[in-house]
Protein backbone atom coordinates (compact mmCIF):
# COMPACT_ATOMS: atom_id res chain seq x y z
CA UNK A 1 0.00 0.00 0.00
CA UNK A 2 2.72 2.31 -1.09
CA UNK A 3 0.66 5.35 -2.08
CA UNK A 4 0.70 7.13 1.25
CA UNK A 5 0.57 10.59 -0.38
CA UNK A 6 -2.85 9.69 -1.79
CA UNK A 7 -5.57 8.33 0.46
CA UNK A 8 -6.70 4.92 -0.76
CA UNK A 9 -9.92 4.88 1.19
CA UNK A 10 -11.42 3.82 4.48
CA UNK A 11 -10.48 0.66 6.31
CA UNK A 12 -11.69 -1.26 9.33
CA UNK A 13 -9.77 -3.83 11.38
CA UNK A 14 -11.61 -6.80 12.92
CA UNK A 15 -9.68 -8.73 15.58
CA UNK A 16 -11.06 -12.22 16.21
CA UNK A 17 -9.85 -13.40 19.61
CA UNK A 18 -11.84 -14.73 22.55
CA UNK A 19 -9.25 -13.69 25.14
CA UNK A 20 -9.08 -10.11 23.89
CA UNK A 21 -12.87 -9.92 23.62
CA UNK A 22 -13.16 -11.14 27.24
CA UNK A 23 -10.57 -8.57 28.38
CA UNK A 24 -8.13 -11.29 29.46
CA UNK A 25 -5.38 -10.10 27.13
CA UNK A 26 -4.36 -6.82 25.52
CA UNK A 27 -4.75 -6.39 21.78
CA UNK A 28 -1.35 -5.89 20.17
CA UNK A 29 -2.40 -6.87 16.64
CA UNK A 30 -5.21 -4.37 15.98
CA UNK A 31 -2.92 -1.38 16.61
CA UNK A 32 -0.21 -2.93 14.40
CA UNK A 33 -2.62 -3.44 11.49
CA UNK A 34 -3.97 0.08 11.99
CA UNK A 35 -0.47 1.55 11.90
CA UNK A 36 0.45 -0.37 8.75
CA UNK A 37 -2.81 0.60 7.02
CA UNK A 38 -2.32 4.27 7.87
CA UNK A 39 1.27 4.13 6.60
CA UNK A 40 -0.14 2.63 3.41
CA UNK A 41 -2.56 5.47 2.83
CA UNK A 42 -5.79 4.32 4.45
CA UNK A 43 -7.99 6.19 6.88
CA UNK A 44 -8.74 3.60 9.56
CA UNK A 45 -12.23 3.95 11.00
CA UNK A 46 -11.33 1.77 13.97
CA UNK A 47 -10.73 -1.67 15.37
CA UNK A 48 -13.52 -4.02 16.35
CA UNK A 49 -12.83 -7.01 18.57
CA UNK A 50 -15.17 -9.98 18.38
CA UNK A 51 -15.41 -13.47 19.84
CA UNK A 52 -14.48 -16.39 17.61
CA UNK A 53 -18.10 -17.01 16.69
CA UNK A 54 -19.39 -17.13 13.12
CA UNK A 55 -22.33 -14.81 13.75
CA UNK A 56 -20.22 -12.18 15.56
CA UNK A 57 -17.62 -12.15 12.78
CA UNK A 58 -20.27 -12.04 10.05
CA UNK A 59 -22.04 -9.15 11.80
CA UNK A 60 -18.79 -7.16 12.04
CA UNK A 61 -18.05 -7.74 8.36
CA UNK A 62 -21.56 -6.85 7.23
CA UNK A 63 -21.51 -3.68 9.34
CA UNK A 64 -18.23 -2.61 7.72
CA UNK A 65 -19.57 -3.31 4.22
CA UNK A 66 -22.83 -1.46 4.87
CA UNK A 67 -20.83 1.37 6.44
CA UNK A 68 -18.90 1.86 3.20
CA UNK A 69 -15.44 0.62 4.17
CA UNK A 70 -13.19 0.09 1.18
CA UNK A 71 -11.10 -2.53 2.99
CA UNK A 72 -11.70 -4.81 5.96
CA UNK A 73 -8.75 -6.71 7.41
CA UNK A 74 -9.55 -9.47 9.88
CA UNK A 75 -6.86 -10.82 12.17
CA UNK A 76 -7.05 -14.23 13.82
CA UNK A 77 -9.24 -17.29 13.67
CA UNK A 78 -7.86 -18.63 10.38
CA UNK A 79 -6.25 -21.86 11.57
CA UNK A 80 -7.54 -25.38 11.95
CA UNK A 81 -8.81 -25.47 15.54
CA UNK A 82 -12.56 -25.74 16.14
CA UNK A 83 -12.66 -22.05 17.24
CA UNK A 84 -10.99 -20.86 14.01
CA UNK A 85 -14.13 -19.84 12.12
CA UNK A 86 -13.10 -16.54 10.49
CA UNK A 87 -12.84 -18.01 6.95
CA UNK A 88 -16.23 -19.70 7.35
CA UNK A 89 -17.89 -16.46 8.43
CA UNK A 90 -16.09 -14.53 5.69
CA UNK A 91 -17.13 -16.96 2.97
CA UNK A 92 -20.79 -16.33 3.77
CA UNK A 93 -20.31 -12.57 3.30
CA UNK A 94 -18.26 -12.58 0.07
CA UNK A 95 -19.89 -11.97 -3.30
CA UNK A 96 -16.72 -12.83 -5.22
CA UNK A 97 -13.66 -14.60 -3.82
CA UNK A 98 -10.16 -13.57 -4.89
CA UNK A 99 -8.20 -16.79 -4.29
CA UNK A 100 -4.89 -15.36 -5.50
CA UNK A 101 -4.67 -13.02 -2.52
CA UNK A 102 -5.10 -15.84 0.00
CA UNK A 103 -2.60 -17.96 -1.91
CA UNK A 104 -0.07 -15.12 -1.94
CA UNK A 105 -0.50 -14.54 1.81
CA UNK A 106 0.03 -18.25 2.58
CA UNK A 107 3.07 -18.53 0.30
CA UNK A 108 4.82 -15.39 1.51
CA UNK A 109 3.95 -16.12 5.14
CA UNK A 110 5.45 -19.58 4.99
CA UNK A 111 8.55 -18.26 3.21
CA UNK A 112 8.94 -15.64 5.96
CA UNK A 113 8.69 -18.28 8.69
CA UNK A 114 5.17 -17.40 9.85
CA UNK A 115 3.89 -20.97 10.03
CA UNK A 116 0.41 -19.83 11.07
CA UNK A 117 0.19 -17.76 7.86
CA UNK A 118 1.38 -20.72 5.81
CA UNK A 119 -1.31 -23.04 7.13
CA UNK A 120 -4.02 -20.36 7.28
CA UNK A 121 -7.42 -21.03 5.76
CA UNK A 122 -7.81 -17.27 5.35
CA UNK A 123 -9.84 -15.92 2.45
CA UNK A 124 -9.96 -12.70 0.48
CA UNK A 125 -12.69 -11.38 -1.73
CA UNK A 126 -15.22 -8.71 -2.48
CA UNK A 127 -18.45 -8.02 -0.63
CA UNK A 128 -20.40 -5.25 -2.31
CA UNK A 129 -17.64 -2.76 -3.07
CA UNK A 130 -15.51 -3.74 -0.06
CA UNK A 131 -12.35 -5.85 -0.17
CA UNK A 132 -12.24 -8.29 2.76
CA UNK A 133 -8.96 -10.01 3.70
CA UNK A 134 -8.30 -12.53 6.49
CA UNK A 135 -4.85 -12.56 8.12
CA UNK A 136 -3.51 -15.13 10.57
CA UNK A 137 -3.24 -13.96 14.16
CA UNK A 138 0.46 -13.45 14.84
CA UNK A 139 2.66 -10.37 14.56
CA UNK A 140 4.83 -12.14 11.97
CA UNK A 141 1.79 -13.08 9.87
CA UNK A 142 0.42 -9.53 10.11
CA UNK A 143 3.71 -7.87 9.17
CA UNK A 144 4.33 -10.20 6.25
CA UNK A 145 0.69 -10.20 5.19
CA UNK A 146 0.47 -6.42 5.10
CA UNK A 147 3.69 -6.23 3.07
CA UNK A 148 2.31 -8.80 0.63
CA UNK A 149 -0.96 -6.90 0.32
CA UNK A 150 0.80 -3.62 -0.46
CA UNK A 151 1.01 -4.31 -4.20
CA UNK A 152 -2.45 -5.87 -4.60
CA UNK A 153 -4.82 -3.84 -2.44
CA UNK A 154 -4.49 -0.48 -4.23
CA UNK A 155 -5.22 -2.14 -7.57
CA UNK A 156 -8.30 -3.94 -6.23
CA UNK A 157 -9.60 -0.76 -4.54
CA UNK A 158 -9.16 1.17 -7.79
CA UNK A 159 -10.94 -1.55 -9.78
CA UNK A 160 -13.83 -1.57 -7.34
CA UNK A 161 -14.09 2.21 -7.62
CA UNK A 162 -14.03 1.98 -11.43
CA UNK A 163 -10.76 3.88 -11.74
CA UNK A 164 -8.79 1.19 -13.62
CA UNK A 165 -9.01 1.25 -17.39
CA UNK A 166 -8.73 -2.02 -19.29
CA UNK A 167 -5.99 -2.07 -21.95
Amino acid sequence: MERSAQRLGRALVVVVDDRIAHGERDDNLGPLVTELLEEGGFIVDGTVTVHAETVAIRNALNTAVIGGADLVVTVGGTGVSPRDVTPDATESVLDRPIPGIGEALRSSGLAAGAVDAGISRGLAGVSGSTLVVNLAGSRAAVRDGMATLSAMVPHVIEELAGRVQEN
